[in-house]
């Protein structure tokens, strides 16, 4: 009796788990969706009053649940359908009309995790739907096509303007810039919004570029990197490399995970001192959502 009990138990607590998710997925459909961006081939939207806090540290969020919208033109309906590799299910791409994503974001590590995807055509049918288990984490940088909804999540929470420096004169710094005598040159940019401390070390992206005299880039760096800004020193996390002859590659296995001394007369040297100067000038931008006693933790406005 006991073990039939068990079972029924499970069974319950299992119907009830997919019942509220389709509950909820329901009740956002019918939500008033607010906008977020669009360009050619994509709508986005979220709804910033259904936004849960899913956990927190100390009073600090540190993980956002919510629900997206994307809406496909055609040709944003077409890449959809070969990202996903679903030919065989949508061989007409133009009967996607949009999708409805359950996400839960962490501010602290700028990433975004897929829980459930719905597509649906014109009528409202779900016509291809997909449980994410395990779940991957996705960070959140400039190439991200998430980057909207993040942005959004967190902002609904901590109003503290990933929206808005996403989208300023000033996302991106110059960190160093050489040019030489027939034209040919290189530059090193920063990107703001994904700068945090972390201890003693700024974390953020880095976009590294070479360019011939014609001034047609040759060669990208695209870099995660961890500056230890008191001793100086650096450390390749991530990086992705592009040429015109090979495309993207990732160099992920030809890094060593060592920190390596910045000298001062390098160029490197004075991106240094400019992101210095950059975590001196906003502290409360780089200290964000921090959790782990650093100068500022953030509590939930």
């Amino acid at each position: 009796m006991k073990r039939g009990m068990s079972w029924l138990m499970i069974f319950a607590a299992v119907w009830l788990l997919a019942a509220g998710t389709v509950c909820a997925a329901a009740a956002t459909t019918a939500a008033d969706w607010t906008w977020i961006a669009a360009d050619d081939k994509y709508g986005k939207y979220y709804v910033p009053q259904n936004v849960q806090i899913v956990s927190s540290v100390n009073g600090v969020a540190t993980r956002l649940s919510a629900w997206t919208k994307t809406s496909y033109t055609y040709a944003g309906a077409v890449e959809t359908v070969a990202n996903y590799e679903i030919q065989a299910v949508l061989p007409d791409p133009s009967q996607l009309a949009y999708s409805l994503a359950l996400v839960e974001v962490c501010p602290q590590l700028r990433t975004i995790e897929y829980v459930q995807e719905n597509f649906y055509n014109k009528d409202g049918k779900v016509i291809w739907s997909k449980i994410y288990d395990p779940r991957k984490p996705k960070e959140i940088n400039s190439q991200s096509f998430d980057e909207p909804f993040y942005d959004a999540i967190v902002d609904a929470v901590f109003r503290d303007g990933e929206a808005a420096q996403a989208a300023a004169p000033n996302r991106w710094i110059t960190l160093w810039q050489v040019t030489a005598a027939n034209g040919a040159g290189s530059s090193s940019i920063a990107d703001t919004t994904t700068m945090r401390l972390k201890g003693d070390n700024l974390i953020y992206w880095e976009w590294v570029e070479e360019k011939n005299p014609q001034g047609q880039v040759q060669e990208i760096k695209f870099m995660k990197k961890a500056v230890n800004l008191p001793q100086g020193t650096q450390k390749v996390i991530e990086c992705k490399y592009w040429s015109g002859a090979a495309g993207w590659q990732d160099m992920g296995s030809e890094l060593d995970g060592r920190y390596t001394v910045i000298k001062p007369e390098s160029q490197e040297g004075a991106g240094l001192k400019r992101l210095r100067a950059f975590a001196a000038g906003y502290q409360h931008w780089v200290n964000r959502y921090r959790i782990d006693g650093g100068k500022e933790a953030l509590p939930v406005k």
